[in-house]
């Protein structure tokens, strides 16, 4: 019973609240949502990409040919490294096509390179595909609670003010801005909190990722240099 009472005093003071802590408090929702669903997306989406990540390593390995894994890696849609591959699988393709030609022929250093380069391209454009929306939470863990603290500054403005037009200074009076100020702050401090959590354990578990894709990197490199 005096839950509900509870609950039914907040809800009443949210609904009296003034225009801007209500704006305040609509922005930090708003925060708190967007927060919220990108945490649970990249939580899904890492655990895909991590799965698919390990599975395709031990395929690489397994594999005796480059063109039955090249077959497979369209399985592997989540995982950067099957994108690491495929994006410099064509280029070596050509280049094993004339070493084979031309048997007689040394291998070029400079086509080693240029897969490097593009490993690294690819690399960085996979790592931003992962990456993408997570500053938010970061953005949101910055500002939210000085968001907050807008609207409990605004909701002591209105209590002062209502002090000075009544001239009196109880508690009926100055009792409703300071909830709103208090209740402004909370807000602020349940969106940050989250939002910072999800943030460095999502940074944690890419940096780990990104550990993996120059570990396979590297691999892929000496393999393709001892054929090409």
């Amino acid at each position: 019973m005096n839950e509900l009472a509870l609950d039914t005093g907040i809800w009443h003071m949210l609904a009296n609240a003034g225009p801007m802590v209500k704006m305040v408090l609509l922005l930090l929702l708003g925060f708190s949502i967007l927060s919220w669903a990108i945490i649970i997306h990249k939580l899904i989406l890492l655990r895909k990409v991590e799965s698919e990540t390990a599975a395709f390593y031990d395929l690489f390995w397994k594999k005796e040919q480059l063109e039955q894994v090249a077959a497979a890696a369209r399985n592997y849609k989540k995982t950067p490294l099957s994108h690491l591959f495929m994006a410099v699988y064509s280029e070596f393709a050509t280049d094993i096509n004339k070493a084979n030609a031309e048997p007689s022929r040394p291998g070029d250093r400079r086509s080693v390179d240029r897969m490097q380069r593009l490993l690294k391209k690819t690399g960085a454009k996979e790592l931003a595909r992962i990456e993408y929306a997570v500053p938010f939470l970061a953005t949101s863990g910055n500002t939210a609670p000085f968001i907050g603290l807008f609207g409990t500054v605004w909701g002591i403005m209105n209590s002062f003010r209502s002090i000075g037009a009544k001239g009196a200074a109880n508690l009926a009076v100055v009792a409703p801005g300071i909830s709103e100020a208090l209740v402004a702050t909370a807000m602020g401090l349940l969106v940050a909190i989250p939002a910072v959590v999800g943030y460095n354990f999502i940074v944690s578990r890419t940096a780990r990722i990104a550990s993996e894709m120059e570990s396979f990197s590297s691999d892929l490199i000496n393999v393709l240099e001892k054929r090409v």
